[in-house]
């Protein structure tokens, strides 16, 4: 179990994802993206979602990610915050996302 004051150190965001690229590099499928957490800025992160998700789909969507990790190097690329999502029962992944638009940014609560 964690305290309350152990939760309040994760920080989620809400960010759009602005861009997305093959990472041929990875040991798992899985796209580079580019997401805006508005005044939380620009990050880069890892994200094995390749089996629901095309990268055209995922251009402009709304994601929930925790962005106050240490950077994590992947081979040449470095992820700056951790993507949430849901593993189904097939082991993909399905991303968390607001269910209306809000701002780049806001705190997840």
């Amino acid at each position: 179990m964690i305290t309350w004051k152990d939760f309040e150190k994760i920080e989620m965001r809400t960010g759009t994802i602005t861009a997305v690229a093959n990472f041929p590099d990875a040991k798992k499928p899985a796209y580079q993206l580019t997401i805006d957490f508005g005044e939380s800025g620009i990050k880069k992160s890892s994200a094995q979602i390749t089996q629901l998700y095309t990268r055209e789909a995922l251009i402009g969507k709304q994601v929930v990610a925790v962005v106050n990790l240490p950077t994590k190097q992947i081979g040449k690329f470095f992820s700056e915050c951790l993507v949430m999502g849901v593993y189904n029962l097939q082991n993909d992944v399905v991303l968390l996302q607001p269910s209306l638009p809000v701002t780049n940014g806001c705190r997840i609560g």
